[in-house]
């Protein structure tokens, strides 16, 4: 097993200067799914050249960006140097997912559009007897849109074993707490009574991850990851604030130490 915690770390400390110098927010959703991303990459079969049999990630919860731009990078798709833009007046390199960049599928950010454009890509795919396969990343908050619901009905009936979505279940949504806005649960339940086969782990456990996107399947895959809103710093955990709140020097001096221990 690649070291994992090695790799995530290695990601928040360069996602914490980008999002610190590009005085953008979303840290706490970035930092809740850096473990996941850490494993996904390593599995992806994707290279710096994009080839046209190479697997499809879609990252529907666009704001966290600057996480998908940091493991671009490190996979050669962008130039590393590239990263030092993010944020910055005119720059490409912004705070939502733009498929402007280099390796950036869709664009992502608005809420429920992500699965419905995967569902699309996993059906080409299987109609044209295509081995690649399609990998999702949505927020546990658009669990409330209605396209996200529609994409699961139709993905099941067409049986779609090549695509394999992950929720980000921090607990959190733009406004509130996910269980006091909209609660979804079960939504284990949920998933599977529309066929769908269904993993719940540890959204920070590598081994959990590893062997959950491993896992054979006969229908389109939901692998539910309990996650942490901004992991592995001790003043974003659980904080809804850090949502929305920029990073200034005193914060990010802190977050980092935090982060070099």
């Amino acid at each position: 097993m690649p070291n994992y915690q090695k790799i995530a770390n290695e990601a928040r400390k360069r996602v914490l200067l980008m999002v610190h110098k590009g005085q953008t927010s979303h840290i706490g959703s970035n930092f809740s799914c850096m473990d996941i991303l850490a494993v996904l990459f390593s599995k992806l079969h994707v290279d710096k050249d994009l080839k046209a049999d190479r697997d499809r990630f879609v990252l529907s919860k666009g704001w966290v960006a600057a996480a998908l731009y940091y493991f671009l990078a490190e996979k050669g798709i962008i130039p590393k140097e590239d990263l030092e833009e993010f944020g910055k007046e005119g720059s490409k390199y912004i705070g939502l997912s733009e498929p402007e960049v280099r390796g950036v599928e869709v664009a992502g950010g608005a809420m429920g559009h992500g699965l419905p454009i995967a569902v699309g890509m996993a059906i080409a795919a299987q109609r044209g007897g295509e081995a690649w396969k399609t990998y999702v990343l949505m927020s546990d908050g658009e669990l409330d849109c209605g396209t996200t619901w529609e994409s699961a009905l139709l993905a099941a009936q067409q049986k779609l074993n090549n695509l394999t979505v992950i929720v980000d279940y921090n607990g959190f949504q733009a406004m509130g707490m996910k269980k006091e806005v909209l609660d979804m649960e079960p939504l284990a339940e949920k998933w599977r009574a529309f066929n769908w086969d269904v993993a719940e782990i540890d959204g920070h456990d590598y081994a959990a991850i590893e062997k959950a996107l491993n896992m054979p399947h006969k229908n389109p895959l939901m692998i539910i990851a309990k996650t942490t809103k901004g992991k592995g710093v001790s003043f974003f955990e659980g904080k809804l604030e850090w949502h929305y709140k920029t990073i200034d020097e005193e914060n990010y001096k802190a977050a980092l130490a935090q982060l070099n221990k």
